[in-house]
């Protein structure tokens, strides 16, 4: 196995909440369906469930950028909506590429670990082949 990048995300929950509930945002967009179904089935708060998948949207694209080190991107940052984060059976996370992102990461395997804590959520991406 060798490692191409790795990416951490932070995000304060309340701030995210606010960014969400202004109109014209966009950010509800960037979220799957289900993504949009999972966040919302929780019985707390649906915003720190969207903030934990913000959080991933970003990592996985910092361990992109970082396997990239010295050369140009090869896709502008706005691929958010082609990152998913999905469960298994157990609530395990995991991420599932759609589109351009998948065509460029193909062969390339994504770990991610995921926590909430008080305010905020996180989430750790290693990217490898």
């Amino acid at each position: 196995m060798t490692i191409l990048g790795v990416g951490v995300d932070l995000v304060h929950v309340p701030s995210f909440a606010d960014q969400l509930e202004r109109p014209g945002t966009g950010f509800e967009t960037v979220f799957l369906p289900g993504e949009r179904s999972d966040a919302r089935s929780h019985p707390s708060d649906s915003a720190r469930h969207f903030a934990a998948r913000w959080a991933v949207k970003e990592a996985v694209i910092k361990a992109w950028s970082s396997s990239l080190y010295g050369e140009a991107p090869v896709m502008d940052e706005n691929v958010h909506h082609l990152i998913e984060l999905v469960k298994d059976a157990w609530g395990r996370p995991r991420v599932r590429l759609h589109g351009e992102v998948a065509k460029h990461l193909a062969g390339c395997t994504i770990d991610v670990s995921v926590s909430h804590d008080g305010d905020y959520a996180t989430a750790y991406v290693v990217l490898h082949r």
